[in-house]
This record gives structure tokens, sequence and C-alpha cells, in this order.
């Protein structure tokens, strides 16, 4: 519980709260809130739920992970890599994922690491998801069948680019090529590169530099929208389906 007391403090001045007036939001004492900061007392359960309520940041997050390497609550830098936190939650705690709609996936790549970009995304939530910061990227071309144009796929945030495994598949922001979702051989040790792997055999596999990766997602589920037509896929029908977990939407295996 070491990084909570330091996060308490660093979460209170991010947004220029008194320890009184933290107090007086969450309903206790001034007195609580300094014994936490000062690492005299930890939270219980109970008040960990409040402290993620009103941060709007996960517990595991408030727990494990030092905060106070932010300057601001959108992103945290750590050494070069841009780390995405905290987590968005709802009032239920739960992560909410944001879509990339297809219309806005041009601008992406320009608004991937502006926090006012990503929070006016709409957003899901489906709670059967793994723990960590997920993402729903719009499919474009048939490079990736059986998913055709429109379909939505929802990829996990890959912090450390050495976790990228072999033969499973990625949706990555790239400079050149903005976004794109490709199977994966790992050729970083070797050549500093991925090689990027269509499973249409129409398309032909190509390499690309690592430090043109600016994103990367592993893929964890996918909407399905063979059954409609394009003019029909519009984000509204596309949120109403994941939040109802509609027909089409397939919670697929993890590629191994």
């Amino acid at each position: 519980m070491e990084n909570i007391q330091k996060n308490i403090r660093h979460l209170r001045n991010l947004k220029s709260l008194t320890q009184e007036e933290l107090a007086e939001d969450l309903k206790v004492t001034r007195s609580r809130i300094s014994s936490y900061e000062e690492g005299r007392s930890a939270p219980n359960i109970k008040m960990l739920v409040l402290l993620s309520d009103y941060f709007k940041i996960p517990v595991d997050i408030l727990i494990k992970n030092d905060l106070t390497k932010s300057k601001d609550t959108s992103f945290i830098e750590v050494g070069n890599k841009r780390v995405l936190f905290p987590i968005t939650v709802d009032e239920s705690n739960e992560n909410l994922i944001e879509v990339v709609p297809v219309k806005a996936s041009a601008g992406y790549l320009s608004g991937y690491d502006d926090p006012e970009y990503i929070e006016q995304l709409q957003k899901i939530k489906l709670p059967f998801l793994p723990s960590g910061k997920h993402r729903a990227f719009p499919i474009k071309g048939d490079s990736m069948l059986p998913l055709k144009e429109g379909s939505y796929v929802v990829g996990k945030f890959i912090e450390d680019r050495k976790d990228i495994t072999d033969n499973k598949t990625y949706i990555l922001l790239t400079l050149n090529d903005g976004m794109v979702y490709k199977r994966i051989n790992n050729n970083i040790k070797e050549r500093n590169s991925l090689l990027l792997i269509s499973d249409n055999p129409l398309y032909q596999p190509y390499e690309i530099s690592i430090d043109e990766v600016l994103e990367i997602w592993e893929y964890t589920c996918s909407i399905n929208t063979q059954e409609y037509d394009k003019e029909e896929l519009k984000i509204s029908s596309i949120i109403s389906m994941f939040n109802s977990l509609g027909v089409e939407l397939e919670a697929l295996k993890k590629i191994s």
C-alpha cells in the first residue's frame, strides 16, 4: 500500500484541493485524509472504492502504480513510453471502452495522445473483458478475413513491446500507414522490426520498423457486422449492439 499515500496526495493536488476540501467531498474527516497521506493508516476497501469513484481511477491502479509520475490525470510518462492512465471507470467501477468511429479513424493518428480527443469518443461497457486498458477500432478493407469492413476489433493496450507475441493479431497505430490490424511476427531483437501478415492470402506480408509504431493493442474480441449494410453501420448502432451484447458480438478466444 506504499503507493496509495503518495497517490492520494498527488491526485488531490492535481485537482487543487486542500485536505479539508477533499475530506468534505468524501464526507470524512480531514484527519483521516491526513492519516492516509502520511502513511499512518491505510484506506479500507470501502474507502478505496470511494476514492476510485471520486478520482475516476480503478482501485488496482490506485494501489499498484505510482501516479506521481503524471503531470495530469490523462496519461503517465514512464521513461520514453506513454502509458494510458487512468483507465476510465463508470459509477460501478467497471472499465469503459472508447470507440473510435470509422469517420474519426483518420484523425486518430493526430489525436491518440490528446486527452481532449480521447475524452470526446463515445464509450461502451463490456464487463467480460480481462483487466487492462481496452479500445475499439473499426476494420477497413478485407485483409483480415473473415472480419469484414465495418466490423470492430477490441484491443488491449500493450505497454511493453517485448510482450508482442508471434502469430497473434494486433491493432497498430503507425506513422506512415495510420491504423492497421494485422497478425505479427516479432523481429525487434533481430532487426528492430515487426513483420505484418494479413489473414487474407491475397495480401503480401510486409515489415515495418518498430520506431514507426506509436501504439499497439492486442486483439481481445470483435463485433461482426456481416449481416448489415454499410449504410446501417452507424456508430450509434454499433454501440447499441455492444451494450446489449447483441447477436453478432463474438467474445472470441484470444489467438495463441
